[in-house]
């Protein structure tokens, strides 16, 4: 089914002694791009995740947070980072030796220091920690594929509709141009007559003149190229599965023929129905860049 690359999914599990949340929102995007937001007891999982993530997600920017809870009576282990302590204290004694102040630096201050203290439970080893994470993880990912599906299908929908007013558009533009000949004949016709008076129309010379505005103002071409785009991304919508790339291709082509029929235009009516076509194109151009 073809998925949106706009979505959030939630995730909640523990274990006897520690549980997880895992939120997670994204966004379009070219790529996968993911940025993970995890506590720092926990920052060597974050591979993990990515691996888990290229597991669900093809493409889009997907922001992840995680939050940690510590259950029951774990044992814990409290550490200090000792490097880190003496590079603190030996910066404090530069500063006070620099600005001739007070050394008045105590554990307790010391110990208020960023990394300084890192609290470790010692119950659960690194594999069953991610165990506990991944099913929070995954139970975000399910949710956040849920979202992302039930918006690419009212993408879909809303790009069907679209196309076919596009259709209608286009039969227009195609419609028109035989009128836009005809008319011009007569025009030609008129001022030829006026001018010459009662001499006689030279039919080959005013066919061959018609016949050159006629070439100069066509469109079939351009018309016929953008039925076959028109089927063509029906038919990529109905597949589904990362096609956004090749729907963003096809609505640029699309916009590529447009610009040509408007150039071409000799006629209010076809300038209108370009100009109203290039806007469908553009919306189509906007929603195909969320789908994956």
């Amino acid at each position: 089914m073809m998925k949106s690359m706009t979505g959030f999914g939630r995730g909640e599990f523990s274990s006897d002694s520690l549980k997880f949340t895992v939120e997670m929102k994204s966004v379009n995007h070219r790529y996968l791009d993911a940025n993970i937001r995890i506590p720092k007891e926990y920052a060597y999982l974050d591979t993990s995740i990515r691996s888990e993530l290229k597991r669900y997600l093809g493409r889009g920017k997907v922001d992840v947070f995680v939050t940690y809870e510590i259950l029951g009576e774990a044992e814990y282990d409290l550490q200090f980072n000792e490097h880190l302590a003496q590079e603190y204290v030996d910066a404090y004694a530069r500063m006070a030796e620099r600005f001739h102040l007070t050394n008045d630096l105590t554990a307790a201050r010391l110990g208020a220091q960023p990394e300084i203290f890192r609290l470790r439970q010692d119950s659960m080893d690194e594999d069953e920690v991610w165990n506990v994470l991944k099913q929070a993880v995954d139970q975000a990912l399910e949710m956040l594929l849920e979202a992302r599906t039930r918006e690419g299908e009212n993408l879909k929908s809303d790009l069907v509709e679209k196309l076919s007013q596009m259709n209608t558009l286009v039969d227009a533009i195609a419609d028109r141009y035989p009128e836009i000949i005809s008319a011009y004949e007569l025009r030609l016709k008129e001022k030829i007559a006026t001018l010459l008076e009662d001499n006689q129309i030279d039919e080959s010379r005013l066919a061959a003149e018609v016949v050159l505005f006629a070439d100069k103002l066509a469109t079939d071409e351009e018309t016929v190229r953008l039925r076959s785009h028109i089927d063509t991304m029906k038919k990529e919508l109905e597949k589904g599965n990362d096609i956004g790339r090749k729907l963003d291709f096809i609505a640029q082509e699309m916009n590529r023929e447009a610009n040509t029929i408007l150039s071409k235009a000799n006629d209010l009516d076809t300038s209108n129905f370009a100009i109203d076509l290039k806007t469908l194109i553009e919306k189509i151009r906007e929603q195909v860049q969320n789908i994956e």
